[in-house]
């Protein structure tokens, strides 16, 4: 079986003395989505802290491509290929759509192809060029969002509640381009507390409850634990 890409071993993390993750084990392989499901509250964006280097482990093992990489920063995380879009989108609302993708480029892209894969992935931004960030509605933000995160060409995607906020059509479109990522080989995490929405297009599942994972596997292995354990949307 092809080694993960990117892998939780036993991890547990704590905000001060109060311990949020106890033991998750999680692996994302190569040109795969993993979906992480649960309620609000679960640890599901705390693992999503970890897994890009936001927050380090109290104990467990973070892996990158089957290097131990516990303390790692969220620059290094980066330069290894992980990128992060986390809840709430993360635009710069005072900025403009292109002046976003400008920050792609610190990695060494050429503004000018930011821009066209943007422009062509998401038409809509193309039209809102020179328009604050800010001012657009929450699916135009999440559209820029991923333009900018995708500029990287990242071999890791955490995507942290893609739907929050969305209507039901937008979150289908979304998904749709997130599917077309993985078809052509990017590794997505994608933490959701919607299960319905990202499911149609995992690989694998992993339920997480209280701050641990109390199922895993294929969608279809857990569908019993999603009804009877935690309603997904």
């Amino acid at each position: 079986m092809t080694e993960p890409l990117l892998e939780l071993r036993g991890v547990h993390a704590a905000y001060g003395a109060i311990e949020v993750l106890h033991g998750v084990d999680l692996a994302l392989r190569p040109g795969s989505l993993l979906a992480l499901l649960g309620p609000n509250g679960g640890g599901k964006s705390t693992t999503m802290r970890v897994c890009g280097g936001l927050h380090a482990p109290t104990r467990g093992e973070l892996r990158f491509a089957g290097r131990k990489m516990n303390g790692v920063t969220a620059q290094r995380a980066a330069r290894l290929g992980v990128c992060s879009i986390p809840e709430g989108r993360g635009v710069f609302p005072n900025l403009t759509v292109r002046e976003n993708l400008w920050a792609a480029t610190g990695t060494g892209a050429r503004r000018e192809d930011v821009e066209e894969k943007a422009f062509a992935r998401f038409p809509i931004l193309a039209k809102r060029r020179d328009q604050l960030a800010g001012s657009m509605s929450g699916g135009e933000q999440q559209m820029l969002a991923l333009s900018r995160a995708l500029g990287t060409e990242p071999a890791v995607l955490l995507l942290d509640e893609l739907s929050m906020g969305l209507a039901p059509m937008i979150v289908s479109r979304m998904y749709e381009t997130v599917a077309e990522l993985v078809e052509g080989g990017l590794s997505v995490l994608v933490a959701e507390q919607f299960a319905r929405a990202v499911l149609p297009i995992a690989d694998t599942a992993a339920l997480m409850l209280h701050g641990r994972v109390v199922a895993a596997g294929a969608p279809a292995d857990i569908e019993d634990r999603l009804s009877s354990d935690y309603l997904g949307g």
